[in-house]
C-alpha cells in the first residue's frame, strides 16, 4: 500500500510533465498543476478525517459522561455526520445588517485556508510528504499562527459584544500560548539539528523524543490544547458568558467552514506532536502511514479524553498558568538541553 501511494505520486508527476509538454506551457505550469493536486488531496483527506472525528468525539464524550451518543441515523449512529452537513447546507445563511459584510464573509474563508496550507509539512508516511522545506517546523509556526487574524476578522466583522470579546480572548490566548508552543519545539529541534521534518523523524530512529524532552511534551500538550481553543481552554467560546464567541453570528456552511478547521487543526497538531515526539511515521512490521495515523490518533483521542474530563477554567488563570508557569519552564527545558547536550556532545 505504501508503495502503491507513492507509485501514484511518481505516475502523477509524470503526466503533469507530459501535459505541460504537449500543450507548450512553461515548465514552471507542471509545478503548480502538482500543487494543485496536493492541495486537493490534502483537502479530501482533512474532510473524511473531520467528518469520522465528528462522530468519535460525540462517542467518547457520551462514554465519558455515560451517555449514548448518536444512536439513530444510521447502525449506532454512524451516519449522523453525514446528516448534519446535509441539514448545515440547507440552513440559511443570514448575515447580520450592521454587520461588515465583507470582512463577515471573508473570515470564514480565511480560517481554512492555513488549515490546509501546514499539511504541506506533514510527513504521512515514508516518502510521503508534499514539500519537505528544511526549515519545515518554521513553516508551520508561521502559517498556523495566521489562523488568529480569521477569528478576530469574525469577531469584529460581525458587529457584536460577545463575538467581539470572544475574538479578543482568542488574540490574547493564541498569541500568548505560541510562546511556550514554539519553546517545546527548541529542544526536539536542538537535538534533531535540523528544522526539517524528514531529518527529525530519522534523528528518532533508536529512540523517540518523548524519552528525551518529556517536560516539552507535557508544555506541548497544555500550550496546543489552548492554541486549538478546546476544552479546559475554549475561552473564547464560553457558552455560559459570551454564547459562542466568534461564531455567535454565523450560520449555515459558514459555521460549518469554522467548525471543519477546528478539526483540521487538531489533526494537524496531533500530526506535529506524533512526528516531534513519538517518531512520526517510523515503526516496525506495518507500513508507515498506518504508524503515523495509528500515533496520530492517539493523540487526537488524548485531546478528547482532556476536553471531556477536565471543567473549563477561569481566564485569569488561564493567562496566569501560561506566562508564571509554562514560560518559564520551557525556558529552563532548553537551558537544561543545552547544558545536556554540550555535556554528552563528546561522548
Amino acid at each position: 500500500m505504501e508503495s502503491l501511494f507513492i507509485n501514484i505520486g511518481n505516475l502523477c508527476r509524470e503526466k503533469v510533465v507530459e501535459l505541460t509538454e504537449v500543450l507548450n506551457l512553461p515548465e514552471a505550469f507542471a509545478g503548480y498543476f502538482m500543487v494543485l493536486i496536493y492541495a486537493i488531496a490534502i483537502l479530501t483527506f482533512v474532510l473524511l478525517n473531520a467528518i469520522v472525528l465528528v462522530y468519535l468525539e460525540r462517542k467518547i464524550a457520551a462514554y465519558l459522561q455515560q451517555r449514548l451518543g448518536p444512536n439513530r441515523v444510521g447502525p449506532r449512529g454512524i451516519l449522523q455526520s453525514l446528516a448534519d452537513v446535509v441539514k448545515l447546507l440547507g440552513k440559511e445563511d443570514i448575515i447580520p445588517r450592521a454587520a461588515d459584510k465583507w470582512i463577515f464573509r471573508l473570515a470564514a474563508v480565511l480560517v481554512i485556508v492555513p488549515t490546509v496550507m501546514v499539511y504541506a509539512v506533514i510527513p504521512f508516511g515514508k516518502d510521503m510528504i508534499a514539500v519537505d522545506l528544511n526549515i519545515g517546523i518554521f513553516y508551520f509556526i508561521a502559517i498556523s499562527s495566521t489562523a488568529t487574524i480569521a477569528l478576530l476578522m469574525a469577531g469584529w466583522g460581525s458587529n457584536n459584544k460577545y463575538s467581539l470579546l470572544g475574538s479578543m480572548r482568542v488574540v490574547a490566548q493564541m498569541v500568548s500560548y505560541e510562546i511556550p508552543l514554539v519553546f517545546s519545539m527548541l529542544g526536539v529541534i536542538m537535538i534533531a539539528g535540523s528544522l526539517q521534518m524528514s531529518d527529525i523523524v530519522a534523528a528518532q530512529k533508536d529512540m523517540w523524543f518523548i524519552v528525551f524532552q518529556p517536560v516539552a511534551f507535557l508544555i506541548f500538550i497544555i500550550a496546543a490544547t489552548a492554541e486549538l481553543n478546546r476544552g479546559p481552554f475554549d475561552l473564547p467560546e464560553g457558552e455560559q458568558e459570551i454564547i459562542a464567541g466568534p461564531f455567535t453570528e454565523y450560520s449555515g456552511m459558514r459555521y460549518a467552514l469554522f467548525f471543519t478547521a477546528e478539526y483540521a487543526n487538531l489533526i494537524s497538531t496531533s500530526a506535529i506532536a506524533a512526528t516531534l515526539f513519538l517518531g512520526g511515521p517510523s515503526g516496525p512490521w506495518l507500513p508507515s502511514w498506518m504508524w503515523f495515523l495509528i500515533k496520530v490518533y492517539a493523540m487526537i483521542l488524548f485531546f478528547m479524553w482532556i476536553r471531556w474530563t477536565i471543567p473549563r477554567i477561569r481566564i485569569d488563570h488561564l493567562m496566569k498558568l501560561n506566562w508564571k508557569f509554562l514560560v518559564p519552564l520551557s525556558l529552563v527545558n532548553i537551558f537544561v538541553t543545552g547544558v545536556a547536550l554540550k555535556l554528552f556532545s563528546g561522548w
